[in-house]
């Protein structure tokens, strides 16, 4: 360490020393000419940079914390979209200095920067203004980073663009990134590597919040499969962890085929299919209550007496199916960029990627839907087994909601609203705790002539958690992963977020991208895009546990604040295709940060429960 820092004070001292020398910078650039150019053609904005020997630049891409990253950055009213810096391979080695692994290039190099004309423009010279960012140094000092201006002239001539010079070299400026999943290189180190990727994003994909409400509704089922006559238990259980395999596999895939890269996200945000979901938990919780038995109608039960001895699949598969259209939302940005390569016409990667990253998400559920069948076999099971399956019920119950709030909110009803669910969820949880005391009972119910300890300090908890999510109605702050469940705490059209469970200081969201943009240019301030969705889980949960902190309060004051919502709304499906085609995934939440002339400055793939990559995200966008 004393070392680090006593080569930071030689540089500083060499920074000094050839300060008063006036030694001039050992690093030069020069911009080649632009050849003139059609309307709707893409330019190449190419510099040469010349380094004397034995000094240094450091790289566009890769480049950690600590040397200044070299960095083009271009404006002017005739772009239509800018690509990505190319440059060649750099030099990666231990730098002492920064103490360090950097990439870094010597003697002399080529940046290239592409840029599409707008397909509007009229024959003519336009400028066009590049600053071109670099630091320069040696084994023993550092110049500081250098930024200089260029003034670009761009000769337009007449003409339908050429097919030649049509392409980008990249549709996306992603100069900095934050925990971005690189699928094209995991898919270059081969198989293994791929495989290893899908395996850990399905199991990282377990402590999303969308997977929590299933646990219950996965219990309460299998609870009552194993009380059926000639059920096999890890058969049942087979059925369902290959059944969610397989509809998670065929099912994204179709989707992202007919329906493009948004597909999944399309379907889980549907509103007549989350009206559905919920009344299909409604119904569920009703037959636990011992209102009825589900069972199938004469004519149907008639022939399917001869199916039962294979076991009664149908059912399972079908809630295998529910729990993959449920969990679409919640399987972060990877599943995002596996069906957005399945839009563009690849099978293979997508496949094989979405068959071992759902493996993995099906494997606790094997066991979660194998245990209640044996404990509902066992002798004596029936009394405190009923009370089991009612308490489930009640879960079931509350879990409707979640999935009639979000068909309310894209259809904008008003009436499952953030206060009324938090209240019936308030009122579930104080009745599931009288019903475990015994104070009234339900169908199948047995006399509680008296309570257990452990039924007793069950229904405590209940009881506490409704006391504690009635606070939540006082306008009391509850904990985040109970309001990431809720839905929005909207006023009007305006997005301006109200209410103690969010946050301390109210923002102004904007929900159009060119109007945030006008203003930024006005205030030259960042702007923050938050793509989100009304039904997206992951969204609230940030926006309830990291969004309130105050390091991020901070910096949201800085910024120009956008949120864009991709399941409903005004324009929503060009919002989606706009996340598609610029960032190259239909994840949610994926958060961007652009400078005031639209251009990229860090992207950051959605859900994390770790602020410090979160603020280190919004300090890059901040200083550009």
């Amino acid at each position: 360490m004393k070392n680090k820092y006593f080569i930071h004070i030689l540089k500083l001292g060499g920074i000094l020393g050839f300060g008063i020398a006036q030694m001039q910078n050992p690093a030069s650039l020069k911009l080649s000419k632009i050849l003139p150019a059609r309307s709707g053609e893409v330019v190449n904005i190419t510099f040469t940079a010349s380094m004397d020997e034995g000094w240094h630049i450091y790289a566009v891409h890769d480049v950690p914390e600590g040397p200044k990253a070299t960095n083009i950055s271009i404006s002017g009213g005739i772009i239509d979209k800018i690509g990505k810096i190319t440059e060649p391979d750099p030099i990666v080695k231990f730098d002492e200095g920064f103490g360090m692994i950097t990439p870094y290039h010597e003697d002399q190099i080529t940046l290239s920067l592409p840029v599409k004309l707008r397909s509007n423009l009229t024959p003519n010279t336009y400028k066009l203004l590049a600053t071109v960012i670099h630091q320069a140094c040696n084994s023993t000092m550092c110049f500081p980073p250098k930024k200089t201006n260029f003034s670009i002239p761009v000769v337009v001539k007449a003409g339908t663009p050429r097919s030649d010079k049509m392409e980008m070299i990249a549709a996306v400026t992603k100069d900095q990134s934050i925990n971005n999943i690189d699928l094209d290189s995991a898919i270059q180190k081969g198989i293994l590597s791929f495989i290893l990727l899908s395996l850990s994003m399905g199991f990282l994909a377990l402590l999303t919040p969308c997977v929590f409400p299933m646990i219950p509704i996965t219990v309460s089922y299998f609870t009552h499969q194993g009380e059926k006559e000639g059920r096999n238990p890890i058969k049942q259980a087979s059925v369902y962890a290959l059944g969610i395999i397989a509809t998670f596999s065929i099912l994204g895939f179709l989707l992202a085929v007919f329906l493009g890269a948004s597909g999944a996200n399309q379907l889980a945000a549907n509103p007549w299919v989350n009206l559905f979901i919920g009344s299909l938990f409604i119904y569920f919780a009703l037959s636990l209550f011992g209102m009825y038995e589900i069972e199938l109608p004469e004519r149907f039960r008639q022939m399917t007496v001869k199916q039962e001895s294979r076991g009664g699949y149908l059912g399972t598969l079908f809630m295998a199916l529910t729990f993959t259209i449920t969990s679409f939302t919640c399987t972060v940005q990877f599943l995002g960029l596996l069906l957005v390569a399945a839009s563009q016409g690849q099978w293979f990667w997508p496949v094989l990627g979405m068959v071992i990253f759902s493996t993995a998400f099906a494997t606790p559920f094997f066991f979660l839907a194998l245990f209640p069948q044996y404990l509902a076999k066992l002798p004596q099971s029936g009394g405190w087994l009923n009370s089991v399956k009612v308490v489930m019920g009640f879960l079931e119950l509350a879990a409707a909601f979640k999935f009639l709030s979000n068909t309310d909110l894209v259809w904008n009803l008003g009436f499952f609203t953030h206060t009324v669910v938090l209240a019936a969820w308030t009122i579930i949880a104080i009745i599931t705790g009288i019903y475990l005391l015994g104070k009234f009972r339900l169908p199948h119910d047995s006399v509680v002539e008296s309570i257990g300890v452990g039924r007793m300090l069950v229904s405590l908890v209940f009881l506490t958690f409704g006391l504690y999510l009635s606070t939540g109605l006082m306008g009391k702050s509850i904990h985040g992963l109970i309001y990431s469940y809720l839905p929005p705490k909207l006023e009007g059209e305006s997005g301006v977020l109200i209410g103690a469970n969010f946050s301390e200081k109210s923002f102004f969201w904007y929900e159009n991208l060119e109007d945030a943009l006008k203003e930024a240019k006005q205030t030259q301030k960042m702007v923050f895009v938050d793509f989100t969705g009304y039904t997206c889980t992951n969204c609230r949960w940030m926006e309830a546990n990291i969004f309130t902190k105050r390091e991020v309060l901070n910096r949201f004051n800085e910024m120009i604040l956008v949120r864009l919502y991709t399941d409903g709304g005004e324009n929503y499906r060009e919002k989606q295709q706009y996340e598609i085609d610029r960032f190259g995934t239909a994840a949610l939440p994926y958060y961007v940060i652009l400078n005031p002339y639209d251009e990229v400055i860090v992207s950051f793939p959605g859900l994390t429960r770790n602020l410090d990559d979160f603020v280190e995200f919004l300090d890059k966008g901040l200083t550009g």
